[in-house]
């Protein structure tokens, strides 16, 4: 299955204040994320539920997903463009006033995405394992013949 996707560009607030709020929402089922943006206190939370309510109706229209299973994978915050002006200092100077810019890029996931990653995650594990237990015997197996020749 393709991953469910949406992208929000050139949001007009600084990325390190979007951030706190996607960190909040990473991770969790989706309509939960809903909820808790609801009630958030923060400016960057309403155009972040905006974006994740485009993410669930694209899984629903685009895949015939149920929002239940949906969970946000991935929300990252990137540097926008930043706008630069002035303003007057004293002495006849000018300083820069940056106007930051975010782009927030969203991928939901399903349950049944995330539990084989962790199956395949766990078969990784198990093979790793063995090649350590094959090196640790393979080490024992020489420490004993050197102590043997001693």
């Amino acid at each position: 299955m393709s991953e469910i996707k949406a992208k929000l560009r050139f949001l007009r607030q600084s990325p390190r204040k979007v951030r706190l709020v996607a960190d909040l929402i990473r991770g969790k089922y989706a309509v939960k994320a809903v909820a808790e943006l609801t009630v958030l206190n923060k400016k960057a939370a309403r155009p972040i539920k905006k974006l994740l309510e485009s993410a669930i109706a694209n899984a629903k229209n685009n895949f015939n997903l149920d929002e239940k299973g949906l969970i946000v994978g991935t929300i990252t915050v990137d540097d926008g463009p930043t706008l630069k002006r002035w303003t007057p200092r004293a002495r006849g100077r000018a300083t820069t006033i940056r106007k930051r810019t975010s782009h927030i890029e969203l991928i939901l996931k399903t349950k049944q995405e995330i539990e084989k990653k962790k199956e395949i995650k766990g078969e990784e594990k198990e093979v790793v394992e063995k090649r350590k237990k094959k090196v640790s015997t393979k080490k024992e197996k020489i420490s004993k013949e050197g102590k043997d020749d001693k």
